[in-house]
C-alpha cells in the first residue's frame, strides 16, 4: 500500500513543493486548510497537482480538530508547515504568530501521542532561531538568540519537538531551514518583491523599489531542494534535527544588484530606502552550516543565490507574458 502523508500548510510555498515531491514518490497526499471550501490552493494549481491532493479542513490551534483529522487519515508521516510564516509580519501580529506556530506544533505532537500510531513527524523550524551567526554558519549545536516574534515561536516549537522525542519517544524532528525562495513566494517576502518589481520596471513600469536595510546578509537557497531534505529526515532510522542551508551568505544588496543586472539595468536608478520598512529588531548575518545534513542525509544544495535569482526572473517573466492580452492578429509572447 502507498504511504500516506499529511501536510499541514499544504497551500504555502513549501507545502506545494513537498506535495509534488511526495506524489511523485507514490504517496497518498492529504493537505489541511482552516476552511477547504474557502481556500484556492493556487500554488498547487500552479504546479499542476491540485486535483491529486486530498483536502481536509483543520484548525491547528484546536486540539480536538487536529486529533480528529489524525484519527481519520491515519497518516504514516505528518509534515507541519503551518502557521504564520513571515518574519516581518510577526512584528505586527506577534500573538497570532506565537499561537499558530508554538500552540499548533504542540497540538500536533500531543495528538500524535494520544493516537499511539507510529507516525513520523516533521516540524518546519527556522534558521531565524539563531539570530546573527558567524560567517562559518550555525550548526545544530549553535545556541538560539531569536530576534523576532516569528523566531521566538519557532524556537519554542523546536524545543517542544525535542522534548516529545526524548520524553515520549516519538519519531519527531525539526528542520532548521535557512532562507529558501521560489516563484511561489507571495510578494510580502522581500526576494519575490525584488524580483516582481524589477521585472515590472524592465517592462516599462515607472515605480521605485522601496526597501529597508539592504546590508543584511542571508543564506538563500532554492525551495524545491529544501523539501527534499524534509522528506529525507523522515526516512532515517532515528529522528534527529538538521540545519538545511547552502552554507553561503550574500548581502541583500547583492540580491538586488544581480536581479537588476540580469535585466540589463542599474539597481541604484530604480530603488529607494524607506525607513518605514526597517524592522524593530533584526540580525546582520544569517548563514547555516549544512555539514550534518550532507553527512547523514546525503543532502546538499545544488543552487545558490545567483541561480535562485535567475530562476525566479525566468518564472516571473513567463508569468507576465502569460497575463498579457492577445491582440488580434498577433501571437502571445
Amino acid at each position: 500500500m502507498n504511504k500516506k502523508a499529511l501536510i499541514c500548510g499544504v497551500s504555502g510555498q513549501d507545502g506545494a513543493y513537498l506535495a509534488k515531491l511526495l506524489l511523485d514518490k507514490g504517496y497518498e497526499v492529504h493537505g489541511t486548510s482552516r476552511d477547504v471550501q474557502m481556500s484556492g490552493f493556487g500554488n498547487l494549481a500552479r504546479l499542476g497537482i491540485k486535483d491529486q491532493v486530498r483536502y481536509e479542513s483543520m484548525s491547528i490551534n484546536d486540539f480536538r480538530s487536529v486529533f480528529q483529522i489524525l484519527r481519520k487519515i491515519k497518516p504514516d508521516e505528518v509534515y507541519n508547515l503551518a502557521g504564520q510564516s513571515s518574519v516581518g509580519l510577526s512584528f505586527e501580529q506577534p500573538v497570532e504568530t506565537l499561537e499558530s506556530i508554538s500552540v499548533g506544533t504542540l497540538n500536533l505532537l500531543e495528538a500524535i501521542r494520544f493516537t499511539e500510531m507510529p507516525i513520523r513527524f516533521y516540524n518546519a523550524c527556522s534558521g531565524e532561531c539563531f539570530g546573527s551567526t558567524t560567517e562559518e554558519g550555525a550548526t545544530e549545536d549553535t545556541p538560539f538568540r531569536p530576534r523576532s516574534p516569528y523566531a521566538v515561536a519557532k524556537a519554542a516549537a523546536f524545543w517542544e519537538v525535542a522534548n516529545y522525542r526524548e520524553a515520549y519517544k516519538l519519531y519527531a524532528c525539526s528542520g532548521l531551514l535557512f532562507n529558501h525562495e521560489s516563484p511561489l513566494r507571495p510578494e510580502r517576502f522581500v526576494t519575490r518583491k525584488i524580483i516582481a518589481s524589477a521585472c515590472r520596471i524592465a517592462g516599462g513600469s515607472k515605480e521605485k523599489l522601496q526597501l529597508g536595510n539592504i546590508n543584511i546578509r542571508r543564506d538563500w537557497g532554492w525551495a524545491p531542494e529544501y523539501v527534499e531534505a524534509m522528506y529525507l529526515m523522515l526516512q532515517q532510522d532515528h529522528a534527529d534535527d538538521f540545519v538545511i542551508a547552502t552554507g553561503k551568505s550574500y548581502a541583500l544588496e547583492d540580491f538586488i544588484r544581480i536581479t537588476f543586472q540580469k535585466l540589463d539595468m542599474d539597481w541604484k536608478e530604480h530603488t529607494l530606502t524607506n525607513p518605514g520598512l526597517l524592522r524593530p529588531a533584526d540580525h546582520f548575518m544569517g548563514v547555516g552550516n549544512p555539514g550534518k545534513a550532507r553527512r547523514e542525509l546525503g543532502w546538499a544544495a545544488r543552487y545558490h543565490m545567483p541561480d535562485v535569482v535567475e530562476m525566479m526572473i525566468e518564472a516571473e517573466m513567463g508569468s507576465t507574458r502569460a497575463k498579457r492580452p492577445v491582440i488580434a492578429g498577433q501571437a502571445a509572447g
